[in-house]
């Protein structure tokens, strides 16, 4: 099958690129709301499937046990920006379980967006782990090990106690199979398991309406999406497109980005999740995808949809201020 063009780019009166995609939306009994493209075949989640992964932290009592409030619970579920709050917090959650930052196993890098950058290259000569955009989400993992018993080194390793618990969260909430067939290995270092759009979809449909959750995750699902609509900062950072969606419509509105072009959001007073993919993988035209879908999920309240198109449709401009193109989303649902 060949993925429809959802995202033109123009230059001057032409259409300099464009950006093929999947779309599936999906309610929490798992029917198919909306399809655009091929949403049955596998793709890795990578970062937008970051609250699943936390969920082991409600589930097993840790997030409690070291007093975790909104703040901790969105930034387990966060691809953060490495700004100063979220390198605090990451480091203050390593603290709670009596560990430091020396724990994690993510890797350094510097952060990808670049005025957080700067800042970070004036202030000392290379990033640490703390500054991962994972940290976060490791440092949960860390937390969960430790109030569970198990040794936190190494927890990064597929058959690590931690990582098998998430994979088989993430195989109760998607219904897909995740062996070694569909794994690969993510840039944090975790595993990452190739799902079918529609699967993952299905998956934050449970997580945002409680649909076939057992009681206990319902409300840890319900308990992780609520602080990250709350907490939108601490889920990705300034000016991040996650954030900024997240803020039209508080409490309204769940989005979480994840690498190579996949964005996965929920609307959880309609009842309905969205997973899609950006096929080449640009952040560019995933970001307008899923804001024109927010927005055409939204068009009855016209306060919330414009913003939302007006991040899915922008002029683009050089670095003298003159006008360039636009960035447009097309084929998408009116």
């Amino acid at each position: 099958m060949t993925n429809p063009v959802l995202v033109e780019v123009t230059r001057g009166p032409l259409v300099e690129s464009r950006h093929r995609g999947q779309i599936a939306v999906v309610d929490g009994d798992g029917a198919l709301v909306l399809a655009l493209g091929d949403v049955e075949s596998p793709v890795y989640p990578r970062s937008s499937c970051k609250a699943m992964q936390a969920l082991p932290l409600v589930e097993s009592g840790a997030a409690d046990a070291y007093g975790f409030g909104n703040k901790e619970l969105a930034l387990a579920c966060s691809s953060h920006s490495g700004e100063p709050e979220h390198a605090a917090l990451a480091l203050s959650m390593l603290k709670a379980a009596g560990r430091g930052e020396e724990t994690l196993e993510c890797g350094s890098h510097w952060a990808f967006q670049q005025p957080v950058a700067l800042q970070q290259a004036r202030a000392m000569d290379k990033p640490t782990p703390i500054y991962n955009n994972c940290s976060g989400k490791h440092a949960g993992f860390i937390c969960t090990c430790c109030h569970n018993g198990d040794d936190p080194e190494g927890y990064i390793a597929a058959e690590h106690p931690i990582q098998r618990e998430i994979r088989a969260t993430m195989e109760s909430l998607t219904g897909a199979q995740l062996g070694g067939d569909v794994c690969g290995i993510d840039g944090c270092s975790i595993p990452t398991y190739a799902v079918p759009l529609k699967s993952l979809a299905h998956g934050f449909a449970k997580m945002a309406t409680g649909t076939g959750l057992a009681p206990q995750r319902a409300k840890a699902a319900k308990r992780l999406m609520d602080a990250c609509m709350a907490e939108p900062f601490f889920v990705a950072g300034t000016r991040r497109a996650c954030t900024e969606m997240m803020k039209i419509a508080p409490g309204r509105i769940f989005a979480k980005t994840g690498a190579e072009g996949v964005f996965v959001a929920a609307i959880p007073e309609q009842g309905i999740a969205m997973a899609m993919k950006c096929e080449d993988g640009a952040s560019r035209g995933a970001e307008s995808m899923v804001a024109g879908m927010l927005a055409h999920y939204f068009k009855a309240e016209p306060d919330i949809a414009e913003p939302l198109m007006a991040m899915a449709n922008y002029r683009m401009k050089n670095w003298n201020g003159m006008d360039l193109g636009e960035v447009r989303v097309t084929g998408l649902p009116a």
